[in-house]
């Protein structure tokens, strides 16, 4: 049994997401169901999908429709259940502008993270308000291969480890999680960024985004592409 699926594939400085329109939380997006859309060889490509639902449909977002009419239902690419997502958040609100849901200027979005504030300039620059960073106590340290670095554990609304490195070739390939100690730290796994110092103001960093491997990162604006509709199998 197969279900078709209508949807748009965007990005924001090339980190790209599958849009799936379902503002009254109709589609049963499993977590096979994402992992196959975000494919790169068998489905659409993406590192996540922004599921888009009205805040009132989605039980994870009742409580926060006075706030926000829209919830960003974000998935990792390995169909894993993600809080919050800045770049994705970027493009979720391009997608509510192309739609005709709203217009320019501030918008409220609802998070797993909360409720973020988007603002949509006239030039069609997209910003958010990511809130506050927290920097939760204790020592963390990132690995790779016999290499190891001291941490800093930082939460957006979703976990990192940032790490400060000599050579970002240091990184590795980043398909796979690189260790994260202590593992208690992260129960629901990490987002970990590689950073190199390159002067006053300017650092570049590579990043193993939890679930769904390595992630680009560059400064261009957030694109937005129309397709059709994708079947995809049941499960």
């Amino acid at each position: 049994m197969s279900t078709r699926i209508a949807f748009l594939k965007g990005h924001g400085t090339e980190n790209d997401f599958v849009i799936v329109p379902d503002p009254e939380n109709t589609l049963d997006l499993s977590p096979a169901a994402v992992a196959a859309l975000c494919d790169r060889r068998a489905g659409i490509g993406g590192d996540g999908v922004l599921h888009v639902v009205r805040s009132a449909a989605h039980p994870e977002a009742r409580a926060m429709a006075g706030e926000a009419e829209w919830f960003m239902d974000y998935r990792n690419g390995d169909g894993s259940i993600a809080e919050m997502c800045g770049n994705g958040t970027r493009v979720f609100a391009r997608y509510l502008q192309h739609a005709g849901h709203v217009t320019e200027g501030d918008l409220a979005i609802a998070t797993r993270a909360g409720v973020k504030t988007v603002h949509i300039a006239k030039n069609g620059d997209i910003t958010i308000g990511m809130g506050r960073a927290r920097l939760p106590e204790g020592d963390v340290t990132v690995a790779v291969g016999e290499r190891s670095w001291p941490a800093r554990n930082v939460n957006m609304g979703n976990p990192h480890a940032v790490a400060f490195v000599a050579d970002l070739a240091h990184a590795g390939d980043l398909r796979t999680a690189p260790p994260v100690s202590p593992a208690s730290a992260y129960p629901d796994g990490v987002n970990v960024e590689f950073v190199v110092d390159r002067g006053p103001r300017h650092v570049a960093m590579r990043v193993h985004e939890r679930g769904s491997g390595e992630t680009r990162l560059l400064v261009i604006p957030v694109a937005l592409f129309c397709g059709d509709t994708v079947a995809s199998e049941a499960s």
